[in-house]
């Protein structure tokens, strides 16, 4: 069975103090977790090296960097490469955010050169697709996310594809407290799988984590995550507050 996942995305948030003590929180209750079931922080940058050391003594707790270089080193200034976090012990790295996407005009060509480097170093890359509200109000959402897979995966051996998980987050309700109804994120989780079936196999598709992402929080997460092709949530806001975050983890099939 593939894995249902709970990440927490603290984008740029939280001091050092304060991100110490919710994962203090968060790792002192007792979750059932095992080989199916997971946790994954996504910190900032400079708390990689106390968030590892945090987690490494509970299993299936896992940290993931929000985002990495495409380049192994070189003079990138204020950029992070795998290699930095492969010698951090660094085992997830979160590519192709929306935010990425818009503010820094990541392309999908250039997030298939991060997802590579990524593999390449054995982290196991969280990959986001998603539309915006013009494209899911004009009914393209299909074909859009589609282009990003086709772009950015689709270059991969099945082998590979294994490795990646895949993050759908409808831009339209990232942040803005509205989410995708359950039967609207089944039902491009369904299509997302469909499309990894077509080109893979049933076999391989049916292997991948699909997460959703948008707005995840205490109150809607369990109805989300029952959804058959949902395998947990990407989350954001919600991922800061230990009370909300402990409802999501519990929540996952």
């Amino acid at each position: 069975m593939r894995k249902q996942i709970a990440a927490a995305n603290w984008k740029m948030n939280l001091t050092l103090t304060e991100g110490e003590q919710l994962l203090d929180q968060l790792l002192a209750n007792a979750y059932d977790l095992n080989g199916n079931r997971q946790v994954v922080f996504a910190v900032p940058a400079p708390y990689l090296a106390m968030a590892n050391e945090k987690v490494k003594k509970h299993a299936h707790v896992a940290v993931a960097a929000q985002n990495c270089y495409s380049k192994k080193s070189g003079a990138y200034t204020g950029e992070i490469s795998v290699l930095m976090l492969a010698s951090m012990d660094v085992s997830h790295v979160v590519l192709g955010h929306s935010e990425r996407r818009e503010y820094f005009n990541e392309s999908n060509q250039f997030l298939a050169e991060k997802v590579n480097i990524a593999l390449e170093h054995a982290i196991t890359p969280i990959f986001c697709c998603g539309e915006p509200l013009q494209i899911r109000e004009s009914g393209k959402q299909n074909e859009y996310v589609a282009k990003q897979l086709e772009e950015s995966l689709y270059h991969l051996n099945a082998e590979q594809l294994q490795k990646v998980v895949i993050a759908y987050e409808p831009i339209w309700a990232i942040g803005t407290g509205k989410t995708a109804t359950s039967e609207q994120a089944q039902e491009m989780h369904a299509y997302i799988r469909a499309q990894l079936a077509a080109k893979y196999g049933s076999s391989v598709a049916d292997e991948i984590s699909i997460l959703y992402g948008g707005s995840v929080k205490a109150a809607n997460a369990k109805e989300l995550f029952s959804q058959p092709d949902v395998d947990g949530g990407l989350v954001g806001g919600a991922s800061l507050l230990a009370d909300e975050f402990k409802v999501i983890i519990n929540s996952l099939k």
